[in-house]
């Protein structure tokens, strides 16, 4: 959070620096003027240590899969992943990452096979008088 806030202080620098000049856009990474950065930069910065390192070459685009993927396997809801991506809804986030359900799946019935033989967790909720939810 200190190196955002310490950002948004140099851009507002910036931003009185440049006066009318300066296309203020509201965007948290951009140009000294203020215009977004072309995708094709950030990425190219992002492969140049990348290949100096000793790390499997992977793409920037590949970091955003690997969220998506991590988040689906602990369980966040997909409507919050598809947020996240900027997905126009859960539906297509599904479409995009089905590869991962099928060993959720799996994962899954273990769960609650070992809810069912515990015992835990079956009771009604306290809302129910009835047993239905």
């Amino acid at each position: 959070m200190d190196r955002l806030r310490a950002h948004r202080t140099r851009q507002e620098a910036e931003r009185e620096e440049r006066g009318t000049d300066y296309q203020d856009r509201n965007l948290v990474f951009g140009k000294e003027d203020g215009t977004p950065i072309h995708p094709h930069s950030v990425s190219q910065t992002f492969e140049r240590p990348v290949e100096r390192s000793d790390l499997p070459s992977i793409r920037l685009h590949d970091l955003r899969h690997t969220h998506a993927t991590i988040a689906l396997r602990a369980g966040v809801p997909v409507k919050v992943i598809s947020e996240r991506l900027g997905h126009e809804t859960p539906a297509f986030t599904m479409k995009q990452y089905a590869h991962v359900i099928p060993g959720m799946q799996a994962e899954a019935a273990v769960a609650v096979s070992r809810l069912v033989q515990s015992g835990d967790g079956l009771d009604p909720p306290a809302s129910s008088q009835d047993g239905r939810l």
